[in-house]
């Protein structure tokens, strides 16, 4: 569904409504290069071999982490693919997130939480239209923006989709199916839906 804003047409969110997305959670996020293009390597013998813009998508996904040290944030399993990534990120109770839960435990950790079950009503914070910052969208578009800075100069037709998706892992077993997923991903190229 499309909307018009400053007489532009966009496409509706895919974010969940009334969901905080700086919230203490444990998310799996995929991104698609622009038209599924092979932007990052590719697939031999069931294996993930990189090229040098695939090698620079896996380092700017580790430093974002060492550059948020304020959110808390912990990795999970991540792979880059010819034309996509996958990750799990979680972000921990940060003083941004703080909601006075002293003993909150995650999906990573194997226990789900009531902060981390999306309501009816808005949490603390809802998620908003507008300049985001310390949450899954910051995250996201300072790794794609880092991305697309330096593959340009390899390859100055490099993109990414607009848009990524992202899926809030609530439990335990959750977490473990979609950990498998992404390590087996290469072994599972053939009858990939983003191939």
């Amino acid at each position: 569904m499309s909307h018009k804003f400053q007489n532009k047409y966009r496409i509706a969110t895919a974010r969940l409504k009334n969901w905080d997305y700086g919230s203490n959670a444990t998310y799996f996020v995929t991104i698609c290069t622009k038209n599924r293009q092979h932007f990052f390597g590719e697939i031999r013998n069931q294996k993930m071999f990189l090229n040098d813009i695939g090698k620079m998508v896996e380092s700017e996904w580790l430093k974002s982490f060492e550059i948020r040290p304020d959110m808390n944030l912990y990795m999970g399993e991540y792979q880059v693919m010819p034309n996509h990534f996958h990750g799990i990120v979680g972000i921990g109770e940060n003083r941004y997130n703080s909601n006075g839960c002293s003993n909150c435990r995650d999906a990573m950790h194997g226990v789900s939480t009531a902060i981390h079950k999306p309501t009816h009503a808005p949490t603390h914070n809802p998620n908003k239209f507008g300049p985001q910052s310390k949450n899954l969208g910051s995250i996201m578009r300072g790794f794609k923006s880092a991305v697309t800075v330096g593959a340009r100069l390899i390859n100055h037709d490099f993109g990414w989709q607009e848009r990524f998706h992202d899926h809030i892992i609530r439990d335990k077993r959750s977490f473990i199916r979609i950990s498998e997923y992404i390590k087996n991903n290469p072994k599972n190229w053939r009858d990939d839906r983003f191939r």
